[in-house]
Protein backbone atom coordinates (compact mmCIF):
# COMPACT_ATOMS: atom_id res chain seq x y z
CA UNK A 1 0.00 0.00 0.00
CA UNK A 2 2.94 2.13 1.08
CA UNK A 3 4.27 1.62 -2.85
CA UNK A 4 1.16 2.26 -4.33
CA UNK A 5 0.87 5.67 -2.66
CA UNK A 6 4.66 6.52 -3.50
CA UNK A 7 3.46 6.46 -6.82
CA UNK A 8 1.53 9.89 -6.38
CA UNK A 9 3.46 11.36 -3.94
CA UNK A 10 6.34 11.61 -6.62
CA UNK A 11 5.83 14.22 -9.10
CA UNK A 12 7.38 12.78 -11.98
CA UNK A 13 6.18 9.56 -11.82
CA UNK A 14 2.64 11.30 -10.96
CA UNK A 15 2.82 13.28 -14.16
CA UNK A 16 3.94 10.13 -16.33
CA UNK A 17 1.05 8.32 -15.45
CA UNK A 18 -1.45 10.81 -15.83
CA UNK A 19 -0.29 11.20 -19.25
CA UNK A 20 -0.58 7.36 -20.46
CA UNK A 21 -4.52 7.59 -19.00
CA UNK A 22 -4.73 11.24 -20.93
CA UNK A 23 -3.29 9.24 -24.11
CA UNK A 24 -5.39 5.85 -23.89
CA UNK A 25 -8.69 8.31 -23.12
CA UNK A 26 -7.74 10.09 -26.41
CA UNK A 27 -7.92 6.54 -28.09
CA UNK A 28 -10.96 5.25 -26.66
CA UNK A 29 -12.72 8.52 -27.67
CA UNK A 30 -11.33 7.91 -31.30
CA UNK A 31 -12.15 4.56 -31.45
CA UNK A 32 -15.75 5.32 -30.92
CA UNK A 33 -16.19 7.30 -34.10
CA UNK A 34 -17.51 4.53 -36.81
CA UNK A 35 -16.36 5.17 -40.73
CA UNK A 36 -19.59 5.98 -42.90
CA UNK A 37 -22.31 3.51 -43.85
CA UNK A 38 -21.99 1.48 -40.61
CA UNK A 39 -25.48 -0.56 -39.71
CA UNK A 40 -24.61 -1.06 -35.98
CA UNK A 41 -26.71 -3.84 -35.55
CA UNK A 42 -25.93 -5.82 -38.26
CA UNK A 43 -21.96 -5.65 -37.44
CA UNK A 44 -23.00 -6.56 -33.44
CA UNK A 45 -24.87 -9.65 -34.86
CA UNK A 46 -21.77 -10.35 -36.99
CA UNK A 47 -19.15 -10.04 -34.58
CA UNK A 48 -21.15 -12.24 -32.08
CA UNK A 49 -21.50 -15.01 -34.32
CA UNK A 50 -17.69 -14.66 -35.71
CA UNK A 51 -15.34 -15.91 -33.05
CA UNK A 52 -11.84 -14.88 -35.48
CA UNK A 53 -12.76 -11.51 -35.70
CA UNK A 54 -13.87 -11.04 -31.57
CA UNK A 55 -10.41 -12.27 -31.53
CA UNK A 56 -8.74 -9.38 -33.86
CA UNK A 57 -11.17 -7.03 -32.09
CA UNK A 58 -8.80 -7.04 -29.04
CA UNK A 59 -5.95 -6.17 -31.02
CA UNK A 60 -7.72 -3.31 -32.64
CA UNK A 61 -8.16 -1.66 -28.93
CA UNK A 62 -12.09 -2.97 -29.43
CA UNK A 63 -11.88 -0.30 -32.71
CA UNK A 64 -13.06 -2.96 -34.88
CA UNK A 65 -16.29 -3.70 -33.77
CA UNK A 66 -17.98 -0.63 -34.53
CA UNK A 67 -15.28 0.23 -37.74
CA UNK A 68 -14.11 2.93 -35.65
CA UNK A 69 -11.17 5.03 -37.99
CA UNK A 70 -9.34 2.87 -35.19
CA UNK A 71 -10.67 -0.16 -36.56
CA UNK A 72 -7.45 -1.80 -36.99
CA UNK A 73 -5.64 -0.40 -34.01
CA UNK A 74 -1.73 -1.55 -34.18
CA UNK A 75 -3.33 -4.52 -35.24
CA UNK A 76 -0.80 -4.07 -39.09
CA UNK A 77 2.05 -2.45 -37.05
CA UNK A 78 2.31 -6.09 -34.89
CA UNK A 79 1.95 -8.20 -38.00
CA UNK A 80 4.52 -5.76 -39.94
CA UNK A 81 6.92 -6.56 -36.41
CA UNK A 82 6.44 -10.49 -36.94
CA UNK A 83 7.34 -10.46 -40.42
CA UNK A 84 10.38 -8.17 -39.81
CA UNK A 85 11.45 -10.96 -37.14
CA UNK A 86 10.81 -13.97 -39.82
CA UNK A 87 13.21 -12.15 -42.11
CA UNK A 88 15.60 -12.57 -39.71
CA UNK A 89 15.48 -15.96 -40.72
CA UNK A 90 15.95 -15.23 -44.33
CA UNK A 91 18.49 -12.24 -44.43
CA UNK A 92 21.74 -12.27 -42.41
CA UNK A 93 21.66 -8.59 -42.81
CA UNK A 94 18.59 -7.85 -41.16
CA UNK A 95 19.84 -10.79 -38.30
CA UNK A 96 23.07 -8.35 -37.70
CA UNK A 97 20.95 -5.32 -37.46
CA UNK A 98 18.43 -6.75 -35.02
CA UNK A 99 20.75 -8.92 -32.61
CA UNK A 100 24.46 -7.51 -33.13
CA UNK A 101 24.41 -3.69 -34.15
CA UNK A 102 22.97 -2.98 -30.40
CA UNK A 103 20.62 0.05 -30.00
CA UNK A 104 21.47 1.92 -33.41
CA UNK A 105 20.16 -1.49 -35.64
CA UNK A 106 17.11 -2.04 -33.14
CA UNK A 107 16.29 1.50 -33.67
CA UNK A 108 16.67 1.10 -37.39
CA UNK A 109 14.90 -2.62 -37.61
CA UNK A 110 11.71 -1.06 -36.08
CA UNK A 111 11.76 1.95 -38.22
CA UNK A 112 11.70 -0.50 -40.84
CA UNK A 113 8.70 -1.96 -39.19
CA UNK A 114 6.72 1.23 -39.16
CA UNK A 115 7.07 1.86 -42.60
CA UNK A 116 6.11 -1.96 -43.58
CA UNK A 117 3.13 -1.04 -41.47
CA UNK A 118 1.26 1.70 -43.85
CA UNK A 119 1.17 -1.03 -46.57
CA UNK A 120 0.00 -3.38 -44.45
CA UNK A 121 -2.77 -1.10 -43.03
CA UNK A 122 -3.90 -0.37 -46.39
CA UNK A 123 -4.26 -3.89 -47.70
CA UNK A 124 -5.66 -4.95 -44.61
CA UNK A 125 -8.35 -1.90 -44.37
CA UNK A 126 -9.30 -3.07 -48.00
CA UNK A 127 -9.66 -6.70 -46.93
CA UNK A 128 -11.79 -6.63 -44.33
CA UNK A 129 -14.08 -4.03 -46.11
CA UNK A 130 -14.39 -6.51 -49.08
CA UNK A 131 -14.99 -9.26 -47.06
CA UNK A 132 -17.98 -7.10 -45.22
CA UNK A 133 -19.24 -6.22 -47.68
CA UNK A 134 -19.42 -9.94 -49.21
CA UNK A 135 -21.31 -10.77 -45.67
CA UNK A 136 -24.20 -8.07 -46.21
CA UNK A 137 -23.08 -6.49 -43.24
CA UNK A 138 -22.23 -3.26 -45.07
CA UNK A 139 -23.14 -1.72 -48.02
CA UNK A 140 -21.57 -1.69 -51.00
CA UNK A 141 -19.63 1.52 -51.37
CA UNK A 142 -18.57 3.24 -54.43
CA UNK A 143 -15.01 3.64 -55.55
CA UNK A 144 -14.40 6.74 -53.97
CA UNK A 145 -15.97 6.04 -50.88
CA UNK A 146 -13.69 2.85 -50.59
CA UNK A 147 -10.97 4.70 -51.62
CA UNK A 148 -11.82 6.94 -48.60
CA UNK A 149 -12.43 4.75 -45.80
CA UNK A 150 -9.35 2.51 -46.60
CA UNK A 151 -7.53 5.96 -46.44
CA UNK A 152 -9.06 7.24 -43.31
CA UNK A 153 -8.45 3.43 -41.45
CA UNK A 154 -4.90 3.67 -42.50
CA UNK A 155 -4.47 6.67 -41.18
CA UNK A 156 -6.09 6.01 -37.83
CA UNK A 157 -3.57 2.69 -37.30
CA UNK A 158 -0.77 5.02 -37.87
CA UNK A 159 -2.44 7.59 -35.35
CA UNK A 160 -2.56 4.14 -32.79
CA UNK A 161 0.48 3.41 -33.54
CA UNK A 162 2.20 7.11 -32.85
CA UNK A 163 -0.10 7.26 -29.10
CA UNK A 164 1.56 3.95 -28.15
CA UNK A 165 4.86 5.20 -28.84
CA UNK A 166 3.55 7.99 -26.73
CA UNK A 167 3.12 5.78 -24.23
CA UNK A 168 6.14 3.77 -24.29
CA UNK A 169 8.29 7.04 -24.13
CA UNK A 170 6.94 7.52 -20.73
CA UNK A 171 8.80 4.42 -19.88
CA UNK A 172 5.37 3.30 -17.88
CA UNK A 173 4.95 0.03 -19.83
CA UNK A 174 4.69 -0.51 -23.63
CA UNK A 175 2.10 1.51 -25.39
CA UNK A 176 1.04 -1.11 -27.93
CA UNK A 177 0.00 -3.62 -24.77
CA UNK A 178 -1.47 -0.60 -23.05
CA UNK A 179 -3.88 0.29 -25.88
CA UNK A 180 -4.99 -3.55 -26.41
CA UNK A 181 -5.23 -3.44 -22.87
CA UNK A 182 -7.88 -0.81 -22.88
CA UNK A 183 -10.18 -2.08 -25.20
CA UNK A 184 -9.67 -5.34 -22.78
CA UNK A 185 -10.57 -3.64 -20.02
CA UNK A 186 -13.65 -1.23 -21.53
CA UNK A 187 -15.43 -4.25 -22.48
CA UNK A 188 -16.07 -5.59 -18.84
CA UNK A 189 -19.13 -3.40 -18.03
CA UNK A 190 -20.37 -4.35 -21.03
CA UNK A 191 -19.81 -8.15 -20.92
CA UNK A 192 -20.70 -8.29 -17.00
CA UNK A 193 -23.94 -6.73 -17.77
CA UNK A 194 -24.96 -9.16 -20.30
CA UNK A 195 -23.93 -12.03 -17.25
CA UNK A 196 -25.88 -10.51 -14.82
CA UNK A 197 -29.34 -10.01 -17.43
CA UNK A 198 -28.78 -13.94 -18.00
CA UNK A 199 -28.68 -14.73 -14.55
CA UNK A 200 -31.64 -16.94 -12.86
CA UNK A 201 -31.58 -19.06 -9.06
CA UNK A 202 -31.28 -22.07 -11.45
CA UNK A 203 -28.26 -21.13 -12.86
CA UNK A 204 -26.33 -20.09 -9.64
CA UNK A 205 -23.85 -23.49 -9.43
CA UNK A 206 -23.48 -22.50 -13.33
CA UNK A 207 -22.19 -19.13 -11.99
CA UNK A 208 -19.89 -20.20 -8.86
CA UNK A 209 -18.63 -23.10 -11.40
CA UNK A 210 -17.47 -20.03 -13.92
CA UNK A 211 -16.19 -17.96 -10.85
CA UNK A 212 -14.16 -21.09 -9.75
CA UNK A 213 -12.79 -21.63 -13.82
CA UNK A 214 -11.91 -18.06 -13.92
CA UNK A 215 -9.61 -17.72 -10.89
CA UNK A 216 -7.91 -20.92 -12.02
CA UNK A 217 -7.56 -19.79 -15.54
CA UNK A 218 -5.77 -16.47 -13.80
CA UNK A 219 -3.73 -18.33 -11.13
CA UNK A 220 -2.88 -20.58 -14.30
CA UNK A 221 -1.98 -17.61 -16.89
CA UNK A 222 0.39 -16.13 -13.92
CA UNK A 223 2.27 -19.00 -13.43
CA UNK A 224 2.87 -19.46 -17.64
CA UNK A 225 3.82 -16.01 -17.72
CA UNK A 226 6.26 -15.96 -14.91
CA UNK A 227 7.09 -19.70 -15.03
CA UNK A 228 11.35 -20.60 -16.15
CA UNK A 229 13.62 -23.17 -16.08
CA UNK A 230 16.87 -21.88 -14.13
CA UNK A 231 19.74 -23.36 -15.87
CA UNK A 232 23.38 -23.59 -13.13
CA UNK A 233 25.81 -21.40 -15.07
CA UNK A 234 29.09 -21.33 -13.52
CA UNK A 235 32.38 -19.15 -14.52
CA UNK A 236 35.91 -20.29 -14.35
CA UNK A 237 38.25 -18.12 -12.01
CA UNK A 238 40.86 -15.85 -14.17
CA UNK A 239 43.93 -14.14 -13.10
CA UNK A 240 44.48 -10.53 -14.38
CA UNK A 241 47.75 -9.28 -13.29
CA UNK A 242 47.21 -9.13 -9.39
CA UNK A 243 42.91 -9.50 -9.65
CA UNK A 244 41.36 -12.85 -10.02
CA UNK A 245 38.13 -12.59 -11.82
CA UNK A 246 35.18 -14.84 -11.97
CA UNK A 247 34.42 -18.12 -9.86
CA UNK A 248 30.70 -16.99 -9.42
CA UNK A 249 27.68 -18.76 -10.04
CA UNK A 250 24.67 -17.59 -11.60
CA UNK A 251 21.74 -19.18 -14.16
CA UNK A 252 20.26 -18.30 -16.94
CA UNK A 253 16.44 -18.42 -17.14
CA UNK A 254 14.53 -19.94 -19.78
CA UNK A 255 10.99 -18.59 -19.61
CA UNK A 256 8.03 -21.64 -20.24
CA UNK A 257 6.47 -18.86 -22.33
CA UNK A 258 9.15 -17.75 -24.47
CA UNK A 259 6.39 -17.38 -27.76
CA UNK A 260 4.40 -14.75 -25.68
CA UNK A 261 0.96 -14.15 -27.44
CA UNK A 262 2.83 -14.76 -30.86
CA UNK A 263 1.75 -18.14 -31.68
CA UNK A 264 -1.83 -16.85 -31.05
CA UNK A 265 -1.72 -14.36 -33.70
CA UNK A 266 -0.13 -16.21 -35.99
CA UNK A 267 -2.53 -18.78 -35.82
CA UNK A 268 -5.42 -16.42 -36.21
CA UNK A 269 -4.06 -15.52 -39.51
CA UNK A 270 -4.02 -18.78 -41.17
CA UNK A 271 -7.58 -19.44 -40.06
CA UNK A 272 -8.10 -15.84 -41.72
CA UNK A 273 -6.78 -16.90 -44.93
CA UNK A 274 -9.04 -18.75 -46.50
CA UNK A 275 -11.74 -16.24 -45.87
CA UNK A 276 -9.64 -13.33 -47.32
CA UNK A 277 -8.74 -16.19 -50.27
CA UNK A 278 -12.08 -16.93 -51.14
CA UNK A 279 -12.69 -13.31 -51.25
CA UNK A 280 -10.35 -12.84 -53.98
CA UNK A 281 -11.02 -15.38 -55.68
CA UNK A 282 -14.69 -14.14 -56.14
CA UNK A 283 -13.55 -11.25 -57.74
CA UNK A 284 -12.17 -13.41 -60.53
CA UNK A 285 -14.19 -16.73 -60.43
CA UNK A 286 -17.80 -15.70 -58.88
CA UNK A 287 -19.00 -19.27 -58.40
CA UNK A 288 -15.67 -20.84 -57.19
CA UNK A 289 -15.60 -17.94 -54.66
CA UNK A 290 -18.57 -19.01 -53.34
CA UNK A 291 -18.23 -21.65 -52.92
CA UNK A 292 -14.81 -22.07 -51.12
CA UNK A 293 -16.34 -19.02 -48.99
CA UNK A 294 -19.38 -21.80 -47.88
CA UNK A 295 -16.70 -24.46 -47.63
CA UNK A 296 -14.74 -22.39 -44.76
CA UNK A 297 -17.96 -21.01 -43.16
CA UNK A 298 -18.57 -24.72 -42.68
CA UNK A 299 -15.86 -25.85 -41.35
CA UNK A 300 -14.81 -22.99 -38.96
CA UNK A 301 -18.61 -22.93 -37.76
CA UNK A 302 -18.04 -26.49 -36.78
CA UNK A 303 -16.65 -26.04 -33.18
CA UNK A 304 -15.27 -29.36 -33.03
CA UNK A 305 -12.73 -28.87 -36.18
CA UNK A 306 -12.52 -25.31 -34.77
CA UNK A 307 -10.58 -26.09 -32.09
CA UNK A 308 -9.04 -29.23 -33.09
CA UNK A 309 -7.23 -26.83 -35.82
CA UNK A 310 -6.77 -23.80 -33.59
CA UNK A 311 -5.11 -25.74 -30.82
CA UNK A 312 -2.99 -27.85 -33.48
CA UNK A 313 -1.70 -24.29 -35.26
CA UNK A 314 -1.28 -22.69 -31.34
CA UNK A 315 0.94 -25.59 -30.38
CA UNK A 316 2.96 -25.51 -33.38
CA UNK A 317 3.21 -21.95 -33.99
CA UNK A 318 4.19 -22.26 -30.52
CA UNK A 319 7.67 -23.96 -31.30
CA UNK A 320 8.23 -22.42 -34.44
CA UNK A 321 8.42 -18.93 -32.93
CA UNK A 322 10.76 -19.86 -29.82
CA UNK A 323 12.89 -21.49 -32.38
CA UNK A 324 13.30 -17.75 -33.63
CA UNK A 325 13.99 -16.41 -30.67
CA UNK A 326 15.99 -18.53 -28.76
CA UNK A 327 19.29 -20.02 -30.39
CA UNK A 328 20.74 -22.59 -28.79
CA UNK A 329 24.12 -22.60 -30.52
CA UNK A 330 24.31 -18.36 -29.79
CA UNK A 331 23.76 -19.06 -26.39
CA UNK A 332 25.90 -21.60 -26.29
CA UNK A 333 28.80 -19.84 -28.04
CA UNK A 334 27.94 -16.74 -25.77
CA UNK A 335 28.31 -18.38 -22.63
CA UNK A 336 31.86 -19.80 -23.06
CA UNK A 337 32.82 -16.64 -24.82
CA UNK A 338 32.21 -15.32 -21.58
CA UNK A 339 34.10 -17.98 -19.52
CA UNK A 340 30.57 -19.71 -18.27
CA UNK A 341 29.53 -23.22 -18.26
CA UNK A 342 27.07 -25.54 -17.39
CA UNK A 343 28.13 -27.65 -14.04
CA UNK A 344 28.67 -31.22 -15.50
CA UNK A 345 27.85 -30.43 -18.95
CA UNK A 346 30.82 -30.17 -21.58
CA UNK A 347 31.09 -26.55 -23.18
CA UNK A 348 30.62 -26.01 -26.95
CA UNK A 349 28.48 -28.83 -28.72
CA UNK A 350 27.35 -30.65 -25.63
CA UNK A 351 26.17 -27.38 -23.95
CA UNK A 352 24.11 -26.50 -27.42
CA UNK A 353 22.45 -30.21 -27.56
CA UNK A 354 21.53 -29.40 -23.64
CA UNK A 355 20.00 -26.18 -24.27
CA UNK A 356 18.00 -28.04 -27.12
CA UNK A 357 16.79 -30.79 -25.22
CA UNK A 358 15.73 -28.56 -22.27
CA UNK A 359 13.87 -25.93 -24.46
CA UNK A 360 12.29 -28.45 -26.27
CA UNK A 361 10.64 -30.37 -23.02
CA UNK A 362 9.93 -26.58 -21.58
CA UNK A 363 8.24 -25.35 -24.35
CA UNK A 364 6.29 -28.37 -24.54
CA UNK A 365 4.00 -27.60 -21.68
CA UNK A 366 3.49 -23.52 -22.95
CA UNK A 367 2.23 -24.92 -26.08
CA UNK A 368 -0.49 -27.11 -24.41
CA UNK A 369 -1.28 -24.25 -21.70
CA UNK A 370 -1.31 -21.32 -24.72
CA UNK A 371 -3.43 -24.31 -26.90
CA UNK A 372 -5.99 -24.85 -24.11
CA UNK A 373 -5.73 -20.82 -23.32
CA UNK A 374 -6.70 -20.61 -27.01
CA UNK A 375 -9.88 -22.56 -27.12
CA UNK A 376 -11.13 -22.37 -23.61
CA UNK A 377 -14.16 -19.74 -24.82
CA UNK A 378 -15.50 -23.26 -26.85
CA UNK A 379 -14.16 -25.12 -23.85
CA UNK A 380 -16.46 -23.23 -21.32
CA UNK A 381 -19.61 -23.07 -23.61
CA UNK A 382 -19.77 -26.26 -24.09
CA UNK A 383 -20.11 -27.10 -19.98
CA UNK A 384 -21.43 -23.84 -19.46
CA UNK A 385 -24.29 -23.78 -22.55
CA UNK A 386 -24.83 -20.06 -21.81
CA UNK A 387 -23.89 -17.99 -24.29
CA UNK A 388 -22.45 -14.86 -22.43
CA UNK A 389 -20.56 -17.20 -20.28
CA UNK A 390 -16.99 -17.45 -21.49
CA UNK A 391 -13.76 -17.02 -20.28
CA UNK A 392 -11.32 -15.87 -22.81
CA UNK A 393 -7.76 -17.04 -21.99
CA UNK A 394 -6.18 -15.06 -24.68
CA UNK A 395 -7.23 -11.77 -22.90
CA UNK A 396 -6.33 -12.90 -19.62
CA UNK A 397 -3.02 -13.93 -21.13
CA UNK A 398 -2.71 -9.84 -21.94
CA UNK A 399 -3.83 -8.51 -19.39
CA UNK A 400 -1.78 -10.50 -17.25
CA UNK A 401 0.87 -10.00 -18.84
CA UNK A 402 0.67 -6.18 -19.66
CA UNK A 403 -0.05 -5.54 -15.84
CA UNK A 404 2.77 -7.56 -14.91
CA UNK A 405 5.47 -5.60 -17.08
CA UNK A 406 3.49 -2.55 -16.22
CA UNK A 407 4.22 -2.85 -12.40
CA UNK A 408 8.07 -3.95 -13.48
CA UNK A 409 8.41 -0.70 -14.67
CA UNK A 410 6.55 2.07 -12.18
CA UNK A 411 8.20 -0.28 -9.71
CA UNK A 412 11.93 0.49 -11.08
CA UNK A 413 11.02 4.12 -11.89
CA UNK A 414 10.35 4.22 -7.85
CA UNK A 415 13.44 2.41 -6.83
CA UNK A 416 15.50 4.86 -9.26
CA UNK A 417 13.75 7.68 -7.40
CA UNK A 418 14.60 6.22 -3.66
CA UNK A 419 18.58 6.11 -4.84
CA UNK A 420 18.21 9.70 -6.15
CA UNK A 421 16.90 10.50 -2.58
CA UNK A 422 19.57 9.10 -0.72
Amino acid sequence: MNRFLQIFRIPDVRNKILIVLGVLVAYRFLAAIPIPGVDAARLQNYFNSNQLLGFLNFFSGGGLENLSVMMLGVGPYITATIIMQLLTLIFPKFKEMYYEDGARGRAKFNQYSRLLTVPLAVFQAYGFLTLLVAQQVIDKPDFWSMLTNVAVITTGSMIALWLGELITEQKIGNGVSLIILAGIVSRLPQDARLALLSYTPARLTTYIGFIVVLLLVIFGVVYLNEGERKVPVAYARRVRGMKMYGGVSSYLPLKVNQAGMIPLIFAISVLLFPQFLAQVTSAFIPALGVKLNELVVTVLNNQLFYGIIYFSLVFAFTYFYTAITFNPSEVAKNLQRGGGFIPGIRPGEMTERYFKKTVNRVTFFGAVFLGLIAILPIIVQSLTGIAVLTVSGTALLIVVAVALETMRQINSQLTVREYEGI
